[in-house]
């Protein structure tokens, strides 16, 4: 018989209910930020953050780099702050209000159930606060060099409006297919953009009403990612495959090829000047970024995983002299160019200690030499770094094992906070543990890495929880995540600590920072589940540590997450005693047919190994109690994952706790549906885990 569960609005604090020494909503009302932007002139950055669902932009600038909020969002209702950027003349800050950005579909979100459909809409604002503009419906808008308009897209086609709001939004012109990836040249007179056209996709220049749009190199191929030479004269961009030709195997490996070609804008010849090698590694990088294409002063940069790590290369524009730029046993992502397009800055899992494998600290480079410097260090998590218009000064986010993310000013490896008055006084920084990484093996001998969350007073025979990140290809960190998904995910783990248990988060397969083979792992996901062998050996290291009682191991995760805590509760009851399968893809089958097309050679096979490797196939040896959360606006994992399996638990008459939430997405848009998710989580563990041990 299934129990739902209630959530009264006199609800007792959860210190009250769980006697520690602090509450999950006070650990979880930090100030996140996000979307951190440099001026291209001065010294002065922007950012959004969001405090407790309420969403705003912050400014600070030299010298005293005070945060000063410019906007006065007052409500926990939803709606997102994102594509936030600065005009060249560091006048004006343009902005996206609506969505869900991390979705498949990051249209308009209803998260507040408002009567009122909201609307994905840009936005501008003057740098040093004012009237906030409305621009025009629309997403991801793109400031002119000259400061005084704005393109971004609606409905697949390109919108104009000047940044100042004087005149309304009209369509700066017509193009078959989904129109995007578009970017200015560098005077500002044309853009080039991309007409996605299902199977194919091609390279545009508009330049006026009067001419017709210019179409590049046109082929059978698919081809993005647009970045036009200093000179505006030439542009690169990547050519991938377009998509069709024989059915190939479902499980056989594939090599992913993609090219480097340039273009002369004026003259319409073109040519291939780079291509990926035709190893596995030399695969299109999946990767943060992408390939991550630049053209800076006499070299085109982009990313490549061919050597087994994730790094920057530089090439001349005729594809002569390629040159690694960071070698070593690192990932390289959140990559910027400083204004003048001679320097690098960039985030890595590398440092002088050994831990810094599960950290992530800021690196600059120059785009035409490896000369590859440290610009931060130590025990923290630096990302999302960002240069001033002075090409000197260096922003990043920051956070610590106890202090969530805030912005921060990088002076001689040394980093000065910014906006550290936004956390809240009864922020719980004191009782925040410091996870410890560790690593172990699987069944296959592969390693696994995981970061520990002990309780500061040693307990005896006290039950433990793994934590399984989603993605997959994600890596959780000696700190707070710089990713608000997984801040939450932080909050909560230090919060069950605190409660009493011991937390594994652990690193499996299919994750970054730890290369290659690691992140692209054979028979995995829907192919044969390989990563569910580290999550079972994460239970059973668990059991084996001294003080942990092996019978009263808990899983947790979202996601991805949400699917290996549903395969282990189903292939491991023995193992994992309870669990909270969280928005988790339940089910795997699929359709393998195409019309007008053969069937795969291995279709009959690959049907059965993603029926092995669906949780769904296990429920006969499904015995420990589940708790199942998903959001119906899901736009990353279909609602009707937590539909079919909640209809199999009710077939078997297998008792079960559930917690729908109506329009919500996959992000938990709204703060208070994350807090009603964390404390769903914890309550359910420590019910199952705790009180009756």
């Amino acid at each position: 018989m299934k129990k739902v569960l209630f959530f009264l609005l006199v609800l007792l604090t959860a210190s009250n209910i769980f006697a520690q020494s602090f509450g999950l909503k006070s650990v979880l009302s930090y100030p996140f930020p996000t979307q951190l932007v440099a001026s291209p002139i001065g010294s002065k950055i922007a950012w959004a953050a969001n405090e407790q669902g309420k969403r705003n932009i912050y400014i600070a600038q030299a010298p005293d780099y005070k945060a000063v909020k410019i906007t006065d969002y007052t409500e926990d209702d939803g709606q997102e702050l994102s594509s936030l950027s600065l005009s060249a003349d560091g006048k004006w800050i343009v902005f996206v209000r609506g969505g869900d950005h991390g979705g498949r579909d990051g249209g308009p979100v209803n998260a507040n159930s408002s009567p009122i459909a909201p609307k994905v809409q840009v936005f501008s604002v003057p740098f040093e606060g004012g009237k906030v503009i409305l621009l025009g419906e629309g997403d991801n808008p793109v400031i002119s060099p000259n400061s005084d308009q704005v393109i971004f897209a609606k409905s697949g086609q390109i919108m104009i409006n000047p940044v100042d709001g004087t005149s309304a939004a009209k369509n700066l012109f017509y193009a078959k297919g989904i129109n995007g990836a578009y970017k200015w040249s560098p005077d500002g007179k044309k853009i080039a953009f991309i007409s996605n056209r299902t199977d194919h996709s091609f390279l545009g220049i508009y330049s006026d009403q009067q001419t017709p749009v210019k179409w590049l190199l046109p082929s059978f191929s698919k081809d993005n990612t647009p970045v036009w030479s200093p000179d505006g004269n030439e542009i690169a961009f990547i050519r991938t495959s377009g998509v069709g030709g024989e059915t190939d195997s479902v499980l056989t490996r594939k090599h992913q090829p993609w090219a480097i070609w340039t273009v002369n804008v004026n003259t319409g010849n073109g040519k291939q000047i780079w291509k990926a090698p035709e190893t596995f590694r030399g695969s299109f990088p999946s990767i943060d970024g992408g390939a991550n294409l630049l053209w800076v002063n006499g070299k085109i940069i982009f990313t490549s995983y061919e050597d087994g790590w994730p790094h920057l290369y530089a090439i001349n524009p005729d594809g002569s002299k390629r040159l690694l730029l960071t070698p070593g046993n690192f990932a390289v992502e959140n990559i910027k160019l400083s204004t003048d397009k001679k320097t690098l800055v960039f985030a890595a899992n590398v440092g002088n200690d050994k831990d810094d494998l599960d950290r992530r600290h800021i690196y600059k480079v120059s785009a035409d030499k490896a000369n590859m410097e440290a610009l931060t260090s130590g025990d923290g998590i630096e990302a999302y770094p960002v240069i001033a218009g002075d090409n000197q000064t260096f922003f990043c986010l920051s956070s610590t094992a106890e202090r969530p993310l805030l912005p921060a000013l990088i002076n001689n490896k040394k980093l000065k906070l910014i906006g550290e008055s936004l956390i809240p006084e009864d922020f719980p920084l004191k009782d925040m543990v410091v996870p410890k990484h560790v690593s172990f093996k699987a069944a296959d001998g592969n390693t696994v890495y995981g970061q520990l969350f002990s309780p500061k007073k040693a307990l005896r025979n006290h039950p433990a929880i793994v934590y399984v990140h989603g993605g997959p290809q994600r890596q959780m960190f000696l700190g707070w995540n710089p990713m608000d998904y997984y801040s939450i995910d932080y909050a909560l783990n230090q919060y069950l600590v605190n409660l009493g248990f011991t937390v594994l988060s652990v690193n499996y397969r299919l994750g970054i920072g730890y290369g290659y083979e690691f992140h692209k792992p054979v028979r995995a996901g829907a192919q044969g589940a390989s990563e569910y062998q580290d999550i079972k050996a994460a239970g059973e290291w668990l059991a084996a540590q001294p003080n942990i009682n092996k019978d009263k191991i808990g899983i947790y995760g979202g996601s991805y997450g949400g699917y290996l805590t549903a395969l282990a509760l189903g292939k491991d009851s023995k193992l994992f005693a309870a669990g909270v399968d969280i928005h988790g893809v339940n089910n795997r089958f699929t359709t393998l047919d195409q019309e007008g097309r053969k069937p795969a050679p291995d279709a009959a096979l690959a049907a059965k190994v993603a029926e092995e490797s669906s949780p769904v196939s296990y429920l006969n040896t499904w015995t420990s109690p589940t708790l199942i959360i998903h959001a119906d606006d899901d736009r990353n994992v279909a609602f009707n994952q937590s539909v079919d399996l909640v209809k199999r638990f009710e077939d078997k008459k297998f008792d079960f706790e559930f917690l729908a939430i109506p329009d919500d997405t996959h992000h938990w848009m709204k703060f208070s549906n994350g807090l009603k998710v964390s404390e769903a989580t914890a309550d359910f563990l420590k019910r199952k885990l705790m009180d009756n041990k």
